[in-house]
Formats: C-alpha cells, sequence, structure tokens
C-alpha cells in the first residue's frame, strides 16, 4: 500500500510538473509577439532607388522644394555662426560679412560651396543646392 501512495504521489508531481511546463510554452508564445513589439527597429533606412523613396520624397522631403535660407540658416549654420565659432562671422553682424570679399555675395558663395577655415564644404549641408546657399547667406548676413 506505501508503494501505490508514493506512486501516486510522484504521478500526480509528474502530472503537475507536465501541466506547469505546458502553461510556461503558451504564456511564452503569447508573450513572444509582446517582446518582438517591444524590439522592433524605430526605422528604417531609405535609399535612393527603394520603393519607400517615394514616399519620403512625397512626404515633405527634400524633393518638396528649396528650403528657405532661414530653415538653412537653422538647421545647418548656426551652431557655429552665432557664436562666431574659429572666426566664423556671426549671423546679423553685416559688418563681418562685408570684411569678407567686399561683401560680394558671389565670392561669398564660392566660399561657401568650397570650404573655409575650419568650416567644410557646404558647412554642414553636403545636400543643399548653391540657392539655398545663397539664400543662407543672405539671411546671415543682411546683405
Amino acid at each position: 500500500m506505501h508503494k501505490v501512495m508514493t506512486l501516486k504521489k510522484i504521478l500526480l508531481a509528474s502530472a503537475a510538473m507536465l501541466a506547469v511546463v505546458a502553461g510556461n510554452a503558451f504564456a511564452a508564445t503569447a508573450n513572444e509577439e509582446a517582446i518582438a513589439e517591444r524590439l522592433k527597429p524605430v526605422g528604417t533606412v531609405c535609399l535612393v532607388g527603394d520603393p519607400c523613396a517615394d514616399e519620403v520624397a512625397g512626404g515633405g522631403g527634400a524633393a518638396s522644394g528649396p528650403r528657405s535660407g532661414a530653415d538653412v540658416v537653422g538647421k545647418f549654420c548656426s551652431a557655429c555662426h552665432s557664436a562666431g565659432v574659429l572666426g566664423a562671422p556671426k549671423i546679423g553682424d553685416s559688418a563681418a560679412w562685408t570684411a569678407r570679399h567686399g561683401g560680394d555675395l558671389d565670392e561669398l558663395l564660392k566660399n561657401a560651396i568650397a570650404g573655409l577655415n575650419a568650416m567644410p564644404p557646404k558647412g554642414t549641408c553636403g545636400d543643399c543646392s548653391d540657392e539655398e546657399l545663397m539664400a543662407a547667406i543672405k539671411e546671415m548676413s543682411g546683405l
């Protein structure tokens, strides 16, 4: 009789363990979707030629038209030109801008395109058109 009780206890314990393991397996499957959702990338990379490139261009990207001088200055130029970093002429200081090439906008544009001293070519706006750079120069210099 003692052997039968021990056998019943072993079988009950095994059945209980099987139920726990099966329950955990079911719960893990349900949680996998939640985990995958939490771990998914925040964004994707879209290169020219990819199908997503049309969506980006249509959604207000660079293809939506030229940026204003104020937009270019605010996003790309103000980091250095607002404080005059490494001798950069400050925004709104017409005298400092005029001192460079006599304020000749075409010469200032050539310098912006080619880069000057610590400023890399096109400043930090590698995709700016010449017209956008000129608008930014006019915005910063007041010329």
